[in-house]
């Protein structure tokens, strides 16, 4: 028995007159109402606007007589007439909770069940309750199928498949088996049967990115989030050697396997560093690093112009993201999405800081293996709760390349473009591109590629380097600003290349003997 079964049927035990329970899953919530009320020996009614109750409650005498009542009405009169000891159900009644006459009915319904053995149950997937009922009514928020129960569901689903379709592949080691439920992890269990038939029909088998391929659904209805598709690898990643290790040791770090020998999950990492020096391109790596679904968070998305809409888009982007997990969360330029926090209650009646804190609760808090990677460039920008530990499990800073990190950045961008680095002098193009960032690399790559094709020759080293001899990078534009950036990441963050921390210590024994 769940936790959340236990809870209800205490509450069931207990005599609670009014519990609201908040599912999408009808059925299942209807299944284990079903149980509960055959172990307490209880018989259930179960009430729909378009069926009325099955099996029938007898008809108050006014309904007898030949008054009509509106069917919300009469569903709540039938139950004042309700004499045997029983659990009964309203499904989709939260229409009706505006409406004053059921109010009255229900809160002169109230101390009639609460004397006697029976339970109204309001069984919806919105929650909407009316304040005069706030005191009398429990609310309780029926929790996604837990793992053992997916897996109870995918063996079943199996069996089912093995007797009826035999060239399905239903032989699955335990690996594979537990592969799916951590895929299947976030869907209703109508879901998960939905996503198994359509995987058979595509793959004759249970597969994993048909699986994921659902939950993609769920993040598009949220409006949101975004399903971010990987395509990046970690070896289109040049450098960062430090970072790469960082988060090999961490691949596995989701799994059941990790919890059962006392780790915990991995809360997140924060990207720091200067202005394209792969902050985002890393983080898109990472999904594709750990095969992990990822989703990126628009702030800009989360506030809305209506009184409390801010709040309730951010809550139901971390419901989103949880129920997706195990997943990859992205946030790009953190600071931006969170700015004006420290003048917030002048400048928007504190929406941003009330976001901004629910954000940060989750994201001290949070159980779910939700891996959160942000990135931000203005350090000055982000708040200081953000930054102190719990937060994230590690801050990394990412400077400009080195130079054999420049050369690896070369290589990469040559051969996306299909061409043969080794044809290329890499060692000139990385000594003349002092100070540039693998942007800025990119860049010189493909204005060589425009100035080779409109002299309709392939691309050579002497193109590149006539784009270099044109370009200002951003580090001499902003010299001063990076410089002060390096200065406050130097004791506050880990770095991501052990080169890029070779240099940075010799630039401190520099500047530390001209003084």
């Amino acid at each position: 028995m769940t936790d959340f079964e236990r809870e209800l049927s205490v509450l069931i035990k207990a005599r609670y007159p009014l519990i609201y329970l908040q599912t999408a899953e009808e059925a299942r919530a209807e299944e284990l109402i079903k149980h509960i009320a055959q172990q307490r020996q209880k018989r259930l009614h179960i009430w729909t606007y378009t069926r009325g109750y099955e099996p029938p409650i007898p008809m108050p005498s006014e309904a007898a007589s030949g008054r009509t009542l509106a069917p919300e009405l009469e569903a709540i009169t039938h139950l004042l007439r309700l004499q045997e000891d029983a659990l009964v159900i309203l499904k989709d009644f939260h229409p009706y909770l505006s409406d004053q006459r059921v109010i009255r009915l229900l809160r002169d319904l109230y101390p009639r069940l609460h004397r006697s053995r029976r339970t109204v149950i309001f069984l919806s997937p919105i929650l909407k309750l009316p304040p005069e009922l706030e005191k009398q009514i429990t609310v309780l928020e029926m929790p996604l199928p837990t793992r053992e129960e997916i897996a109870h569901k995918l063996q079943e689903i199996l069996l089912v498949l093995k007797a009826s379709q035999p060239e399905v592949r239903t032989a699955l080691s335990p690996q594979e088996l537990d592969e799916l439920v951590s895929a299947a992890q976030g869907l209703t269990m109508d879901e998960i049967e939905n996503v198994c038939a359509r995987s058979v029909v595509e793959h004759r088998a249970l597969k994993v990115e048909a699986i994921l391929s659902e939950k993609k659904q769920i993040v598009r209805k949220s409006g949101v989030l975004e399903y971010y598709d990987a395509s990046e690898s970690i070896q289109d990643v040049g450098g960062l050697d430090l970072l790469k290790e960082w988060l090999r040791k961490r691949r596995a770090a989701l799994t059941q396997e990790a919890r059962a020998f006392g780790l915990p999950a991995p809360k997140g990492v924060l990207l720091l560093g200067v202005q394209g020096t792969g902050k985002s391109l890393t983080a898109k790596a990472i999904a594709n690093l750990w095969g992990l679904p990822m989703l990126r968070l628009d702030v800009g998305r989360v506030f809305g112009s209506l009184v409390g809409a801010s709040e309730a888009n951010m809550r139901l982007a971390i419901r989103v993201a949880e129920a997706v997990a195990p997943c990859i969360l992205w946030i790009d330029e953190l600071e931006k999405g969170f700015a004006g926090v420290q003048g917030s209650g002048v400048s928007d009646s504190g929406t941003t800081a009330r976001v901004f804190a629910t954000f940060l609760t989750w994201m001290q808090d949070k159980r779910a293996p939700v891996f959160v990677v942000a990135t931000a460039n203005d350090v000055s920008q982000l708040p200081p709760e953000l930054l102190r530990k719990g937060r994230f499990d590690e801050i990394f800073f990412l400077d400009l390349p080195t130079q054999s990190e420049r050369e690896q950045i070369f290589a990469i961008h040559l051969r996306k473009r299909g061409r043969n680095p080794e044809q290329f002098d890499l060692k000139r193009l990385a000594r003349a591109t002092e100070g540039f960032s693998g942007a800025e690399i990119e860049q010189v790559v493909v204005a060589g590629l425009f100035t080779a094709f409109d002299a309709g020759r392939d691309l050579t080293t002497e193109d590149m380097l006539e784009e270099i001899r044109h370009t200002v990078p951003l580090s001499v534009m902003m010299r001063e600003e990076i410089e002060a950036l390096r200065q406050w990441a130097q004791m506050r963050t880990r770095p991501a290349s052990s080169a890029a921390r070779s240099q940075s210590t010799a630039r401190r024994t520099k500047k530390a003997r001209g003084r």
